[in-house]
């Protein structure tokens, strides 16, 4: 009788699962609005001392993403989200934001990560088994470079207050970005 409960725990756990994956549109499009207003209320206006130290920084090589399949914008959106989950998780101690926000951005993130890794594990096996996807390489390369250069700038400012609220600025752009490939996850 146990072997049955547990049987029919898998095969109901496992469905669970697939359904959350059939909505991953849904539950990252809303996750993605909650970051951002998550990071929004980090630290609230743009401080005017901070103006005079702006850089450029080239997000919309992430727009030149150009992944045909469902899969692929997932592996590049579950890559973003934990590329932004290493920056939030780094050096904050100059970064005069409200901690609660940070917490709550922090444990969005990792939720969004731990959805898309469930949905992607077998995916993932399945693009390991089958090499020669240089569209998904060439924007693993991309995002990999476009978020060295923020960590670059977070470090050559020596992760000063200014820094953290450039970029902070920086990643709600990206969260627009994020948003354009989430569109690509609907049915």
């Amino acid at each position: 009788r146990s072997l049955l409960q547990f049987c029919l725990m898998l095969l109901f756990s496992s469905k669970i699962s697939c359904l959350d994956c059939n909505r991953i549109y849904v539950l990252q499009t809303r996750m993605n609005r909650e970051s951002l207003e998550h990071l929004e209320k980090m630290g609230g206006n743009f401080p005017f001392q901070c103006l005079n130290e702006k850089t450029v920084f080239k997000p919309r090589d992430i727009l030149k993403i150009r992944l045909s399949q469902q899969e692929n914008a997932k592996e590049a959106i579950l890559q973003i989200l934990q590329e932004l989950f290493h920056i939030f998780n780094n050096n904050l101690t100059q970064a005069a934001w409200n901690e609660t926000s940070i917490k709550e951005f922090q444990n969005g993130l990792h939720q969004q990560i731990e959805k898309l890794e469930t949905c992607l594990s077998a995916e993932m096996e399945k693009e390991i088994s089958y090499p020669g996807n240089e569209n998904l390489l060439l924007t693993s390369l991309r995002l990999k470079r476009y978020f060295q250069t923020i960590n670059d700038f977070l470090k050559e400012k020596q992760y000063s207050q200014c820094a953290w609220e450039i970029i902070r600025a920086e990643i709600s752009r990206c969260f627009l970005m994020l948003n354009i490939l989430t569109k690509r996850l609907q049915n």
